[in-house]
């Protein structure tokens, strides 16, 4: 089980997450979503150890959570200038056929430097990366974001198989309906704290007040404009 007690990150006096507290149970798929600022990647960045606390605390089974227990996913993705993608995966495995077999999913040139390729390739190069790695933990940063049809079913079926597995994924994204598919429990950030926690049953709650609020939030400009 992962605990967060009474977290707080700030950036030059503004406070970006809020006496944050949430707990994520072990073997399951956890979603994380809110509305633009409300402080998603900033908290995960505070998860994985990126990122200095004013205060709080994070646990993982009564014992203080670690980069190493964790394979993390930014949402933007840095790597080495002339690298190809054999040799970034060869950092995080020196199984050369576990990576041939997990590049059977995505079909990446691994032999092309990476600088020439596109958004969708360099996202599932890194995933590749991250998958490469065996942790208990896995926080992932808009997954699905910029990759093809094919390739978003590919990591759908992967995160559900490291469930089985027994592991714990922290998922976010923009688009809710990826989430609604994949997870056991969806948490809504707003204003850099957790609002509410949904089990699957009640995802059309969740759906209804995120869809709500960006009504309510948007339909009188949309009116003057159009």
């Amino acid at each position: 089980m992962i605990s967060i007690q009474e977290l707080n990150i700030s950036f030059q006096k503004n406070v970006v997450i809020n006496d944050l507290s949430l707990t994520l149970q072990e073997g399951g798929i956890h979603g994380l979503v809110g509305l633009n600022g409300a402080g998603k990647t900033t908290l995960l960045k505070g998860i994985y150890g990126l990122l200095t606390f004013d205060k709080g605390h994070i646990s993982w089974n009564d014992q203080p959570l670690t980069k190493k227990s964790i394979g993390y996913l930014s949402t933007e993705n840095y790597f080495y200038s002339h690298i190809t993608g054999k040799d970034y995966l060869k950092l995080f495995s020196k199984d050369m056929s576990r990576i041939e077999e997990l590049n059977q999913l995505f079909g990446i040139p691994l032999n092309q430097l990476i600088d020439d390729y596109s958004t969708g390739m360099m996202k599932k190069v890194a995933l590749m990366g991250v998958f490469l790695k065996d942790r208990p933990i896995y926080i992932l940063d808009e997954p699905f974001n910029g990759v093809d049809l094919e390739s978003s079913r590919v990591i759908h079926l992967i995160i559900e198989q490291l469930k089985n597995k027994g592991k714990t994924i922290l998922i976010t994204s923009h688009i809710l309906e990826s989430l609604t598919s994949l997870c056991d429990q969806i948490h809504y950030l707003e204003n850099g704290k957790i609002k509410t926690s949904k089990v699957k049953e009640q995802f059309d709650e969740l759906e209804k007040e995120v869809f709500g609020e960006i009504h309510l939030r948007n339909e009188e400009h949309i009116k003057k404009l159009f």
